[in-house]
């Protein structure tokens, strides 16, 4: 389906250069938005709402990352991370036909984000343990429990205990599909990746440990330190996510002030996104059990950047919109899709098999819809209980 609509969208399109085309969207979006709210307040409002954002979310979130990174290299510093590991070997096989070794990478992207799972790949003697459709794989794998801690910390700190637990139960579910998935898409297009080993033993050599070891407090302080130091870069990370898709997704997503009219203020809008929602209400209120159209927003923006998804949230409760189901599903679209449309590709070509992208990326789609339904009918049993 994708190779027909690609080979369509180059024999209508294909004779366009690219700056025309590029030229002919950016005056399209801005030209509708000006249209509705004027030039200057639409200017006033852009730059107010990421102001508002930089100062009232992304440092809030960057807080978090700095918490939660501290935590995470404590936990990896005193093994901690290698008990989870040994306590989730047992599931790898069964559930996501990988081997055990596979757990460190979920534990390691829970506690950090998803370009951990590739820092861990290439290390040779931890590939050696994979055939190449499972190494592969561990893209999508590691991508559904990218910053889990961070978005279940951000949620309870919303005020919600239960729910975002319900999210992290339908992101497991949903890794397991998109896992599983795109290990079929690759022994499909190539099947002797299923027999062919990602590394053999000889590339891996052998590394030797100085046998010194720090003391204790010094331990703490450096994994302290250190895993704070991480969370700055990963707080910095998602600045331009949250300023970029968090500023542009609000301006359609809400509606003029409480006059009626535009006054350049932030997070004022045209209300495109709840217009959409209204037209296919009946289908994401089944799938997902979405009370308010406005949030199929934040589906909408985890699919580039978690964070920005995050930002959506503070101002939706103000607005009255979420609920417990919403938090769940939230969650649990948040952590699978963690912004995969941005990472995917830098994450496959690392690993040198960027040719397989798309096939990720609709693996993951489909995990990503099954973690927000799973999360939303696991909440409406777990509200019966």
């Amino acid at each position: 389906m994708l190779k027909i609509f690609r080979m369509l969208f180059r024999k209508l399109f294909g004779w366009v250069p690219a700056g025309i085309f590029c030229l002919v969207i950016f005056f399209l979006l801005f030209g509708y938005l000006a249209s509705q709210m004027g030039t200057a307040n639409m200017l006033n409002t852009i730059m107010n709402t990421a102001h508002d954002l930089l100062l009232n979310t992304v440092f809030y979130l960057m807080a978090i990352c700095v918490i939660t990174g501290a935590i995470g290299k404590i936990f990896l510093e005193f093994g901690v991370v290698k008990l989870l590991e040994k306590l989730l070997r047992p599931l790898m096989k069964p559930l996501f036909n990988l081997p055990g070794v596979a757990s460190l990478g979920a534990v390691l992207t829970f506690l950090s984000d998803n370009p951990a799972i590739i820092s861990l790949a290439q290390d040779k003697r931890f590939a050696t343990y994979f055939k190449k459709y499972q190494f592969i794989s561990l893209t999508n794998f590691g991508t559904a429990f990218g910053m889990g801690l961070l978005v279940i910390v951000f949620m309870v700190g919303q005020g919600y205990y239960v729910e975002p637990f319900v999210g992290l139960f339908g992101a497991f579910v949903g890794c397991i599909v998109s896992t599983r998935l795109m290990q079929r898409f690759i022994v499909k297009s190539y099947p002797r990746f299923k027999t062919e080993d990602a590394a053999v033993a000889e590339e891996a050599g052998n590394e030797k440990e100085d046998g010194y070891r720090k003391p204790m407090f010094q331990r703490i302080l450096d994994s302290l330190l250190d895993g704070g130091r991480t969370g700055v870069d990963v707080g910095i990370a998602i600045i331009p996510g949250v300023l970029i898709i968090s500023t542009l997704v609000m301006l359609f997503t809400f509606g003029p002030s409480a006059s009626g009219g535009y006054t350049g203020a932030g997070y004022e809008g045209v209300q495109l996104l709840p217009w959409v929602g209204a037209k296919l209400d009946f289908f994401f209120e089944w799938l997902f059990g979405f009370s308010d159209p406005h949030l199929i927003a934040f589906p909408i923006t985890a699919l580039g950047a978690v964070g920005a998804a995050l930002g959506l949230v503070p101002n939706f409760a103000e607005a009255g919109w979420i609920d417990g189901n919403a938090i769940a599903v939230f969650t649990a679209i948040g952590m699978c899709w963690s912004g995969y449309l941005s990472t995917h590709t830098a994450m496959l070509d690392t690993i040198g098999y960027r040719r397989l992208t798309s096939k990720a990326i609709l693996a993951h789609t489909i995990g990503g819809f099954v973690a927000g339904i799973v999360a939303h009918w696991t909440f409406v049993l777990v509200s019966l209980l």
